[in-house]
């Protein structure tokens, strides 16, 4: 049962990259925005061990320490970064109206706008040795931590074209590529795989899955099984990459707003504008696309600058006429 109702500008939801720049923009202008952080505070870099693609930092930084930074810019413009999950959503359907959201199940906020910035979470395979490996040489970005592998031997877990994608980027810079594929066939377009095939240091591995991931410390080997034969098969890798696909934090969001039929929020045009009036949505919540950080913080920009330009619609009617 709600105790109390607080009355906000702007709420954002969410505290990645696309959170803190909302927050960032939002603050400036003056919207006085307030942000939860969620479950996990600083979004999915906070497990990234080294952020080399990042602009404005020549040497790269840790995800950890980035997002610190990050948020340490949004309160100094006067943003408000609370411990907290929203877990329930009431979006209005009018212009100008009132969207109510439940903290943790017991504080009501009334929210002139919102700001969704939830991210996307990356599916693995759930394994102890892989688990216990992410960030030692296990990822779900082969653009993000590729790099660090460079003329080393990887493998990557997928079917489809994510996964063909990014092997082919990885066979561009590392030695040797091993896919595994747990079908008798990929799930990518016919293009991709074709891309695939023709490049020589990709081998295909069809019918196999993962057993165990080798190593202590960082990644060392891969104990491959054949899910036919039941055969196993060690080989010596560096990097295991894993390509089947991510989940848009959105559950609480269904039947509130429009998405698409894997769950990602459909924001309309070049805008960051939702199905209801006054809710906007930045980050890989609404990009199944790009997905990296700094996509995600552009997108942040976006979606302050348009609660701004919503908000003044509200106030000054008459001074817009589209």
């Amino acid at each position: 049962m709600a105790e109390k109702v607080e009355r906000l500008k702007t709420l954002i939801i969410g505290s990645g990259p696309a959170g803190y720049t909302a927050a960032i923009y939002a603050a400036r202008a003056d919207l006085k925005p307030v942000l939860y952080t969620g479950m996990e505070p600083g979004g999915q870099l906070t497990t990234t061990t080294e952020v080399d693609n990042f602009p404005g930092y020549p040497e790269g930084v840790d995800g950890p320490t980035m997002m610190v930074q990050l948020q340490k810019q949004a309160e100094r413009f006067g943003t408000e970064v609370r411990i907290g999950m929203v877990t329930k959503v009431d979006f209005s359907d009018e212009v100008g109206g009132i969207h109510k959201l439940t903290i943790d199940d017991n504080k009501i906020i009334e929210a002139e706008t919102v700001i969704i910035s939830t991210g996307a979470t990356a599916k693995y395979l759930g394994l102890p040795s892989e688990q216990k490996l992410r960030g030692g040489g296990v990822s779900a970005c082969a653009v993000c931590d590729g790099f660090f592998y460079k003329g080393q031997d990887v493998a990557i877990v997928g079917a489809g074209d994510t996964a063909a994608e990014e092997a082919s980027y990885l066979a561009n810079i590392c030695k040797k590529v091993t896919m595994l594929v747990r079908k008798d066939y990929m799930r990518a377009s016919k293009a991709m795989q074709h891309r695939v095939n023709s490049l020589e240091n990709i081998e295909i591995r069809y019918n196999t899955e993962v057993d165990t991931v080798l190593g202590d410390q960082v990644v060392e080997g891969l104990r491959m099984v054949n899910n036919v034969t039941g055969e196993k098969e060690d080989i010596a890798i560096t990097g295991l990459f894993i390509a089947i696909g991510h989940k848009p934090n959105t559950e609480i969001f269904k039947d509130q707003l429009e998405m698409d039929d894997t769950g990602y929020i459909i924001t309309k045009g070049k805008s960051t504008k939702t199905s209801k009036p006054g809710v906007f949505a930045s980050g890989d919540v609404q990009d199944k696309e790009y997905r990296q950080a700094v996509t995600a913080a552009g997108t942040g920009c976006m979606a302050a600058l348009d609660a701004e330009r919503y908000l003044a619609t509200i106030e000054s009617p008459e001074e817009v006429s589209s």
